[in-house]
């Protein structure tokens, strides 16, 4: 004779058409010609044409629970909040989006150097060089020198530095005469890499932006945006009205022609003459060939302001801060970042100003 177990016997499945079927029933046909489902759970009836000593299939708890069933509710247990995937959901479908677009967000460059490494074919997806214009997915493996580059394809918020530059140090990585760089005093970033929004000469001091995202670079460097830069100017001598005039007109330089969108006398005297003035280009020293231009030769020059971001006072020469957020969004175009109670309040305090020393000695000249 077989051993009985104690384990309970599993009730044969039913579709679940044929389920809901059985539940859509009118109950008086059900009294008439089948016989009623039991009131207490647990308790089985023998139907027509069941096999004996088999227990019959459950009946759900009635038709309303069978049709508000859905796809989000779990089979056990509570069910989830609407908007909300199960942990098991399939993720959210990406759609492709341009190559130079992706690596810029990953902070590998910005979007005109990405461009110019397609077409020296530095860049491959899934092994192949890439071209102009081409969009990668989620699924795309895209190398630049041969090094694999985590894709990122969530939109997230950028970062930015604001930094105080001093005379005496470079706005590049590599330098063959070994000078300092600004690079060295910046924190280390665990993804991507600082990208300088424009550059400032070996010899000029002020404001200096860094940020991690390729597309916030372009769009506070490339030329049809226009962006405003302001200037003080100290000059030997001072400024003729005829000299000033055609500075605000325009003068011929090796590239073009240039001209200050404002010129403003802060005033001085001898060799200690002080100007404000404004440019809407990033053309290498600039602002010192025009000068030159009518016969001036500027002595110290300092940037005060990039756009929309002024050179904080309290930022002194070698110090940087970190933009809050809420205004590296802004600078973005980006709608701001949702943030609890103790994140507002945490923004409220003043922001850190860092001192850093350069992570690696000069290197020998």
């Amino acid at each position: 004779m077989p051993r009985k177990t104690n384990r309970p016997l599993r009730p044969p499945l039913k579709k679940k058409s044929d389920a809901i079927e059985i539940l859509d029933r009118d109950p008086r046909a059900q009294r008439e010609g089948h016989h009623e489902a039991p009131a207490a759970r647990g308790e089985g009836v023998r139907g027509e044409g069941a096999a004996p000593g088999r227990r019959p299939a459950r009946v759900s708890d009635g038709p309303r629970v069978a049709r508000e069933r859905s796809d989000t509710t779990p089979r056990h247990g509570r069910a989830q909040p609407k908007g909300q995937a199960g942990r098991n959901a399939p993720a959210s479908l990406v759609e492709p989006e341009r190559l130079q677009k992706v690596l810029a967000q990953a902070g590998v460059a910005s979007r005109r150097e990405i461009e110019e490494w397609i077409a020296a074919g530095r860049i491959a997806v899934n092994g192949v060089p890439a071209t102009l214009g081409q969009k990668v997915g989620p699924g795309d493996r895209v190398k630049v020198n041969g090094k694999l580059v985590p894709l990122r394809f969530n939109q997230r918020s950028p970062r930015v530095l604001i930094y105080h530059k001093p005379e005496g140090e470079i706005v590049s990585r590599d330098d063959p005469e070994g000078r300092p760089t600004v690079f060295d005093r910046l924190p280390l970033l665990r993804k991507g890499r600082w990208l300088a929004i424009g550059r400032l000469d070996f010899n000029t001091s002020g404001l200096l932006l860094f940020t991690n995202d390729g597309d916030l670079a372009n769009r506070l460097m490339h030329p049809r945006y226009e962006l405003e830069r302001e200037y003080a100017v100290r000059v030997l001598g001072a400024l003729t009205d005829e000299q000033a005039k055609s500075l605000l007109d325009g003068v011929q330089l090796e590239d073009g022609v240039a001209k200050f969108g404002l010129l403003r006398d802060e005033g001085g005297e001898g060799a200690n003459h002080w100007y404000r003035v404004t440019i809407s280009e990033g053309r290498n020293r600039e602002v010192r060939r025009m000068f030159e231009a009518v016969g001036l030769t500027v002595s110290r020059l300092m940037r005060v302001r990039y756009g929309s971001v002024e050179l904080p006072a309290r930022l002194k020469r070698g110090m940087w801060m970190e933009m809050p957020e809420a205004e590296s969004c802004a600078l973005a175009g980006l709608p701001p970042p949702q943030q609890s109670r103790e994140q507002d309040e945490r923004a409220k305090k003043p922001v850190k100003m860092h001192r850093t020393q350069a992570r690696s000695a000069p290197r020998p000249r």
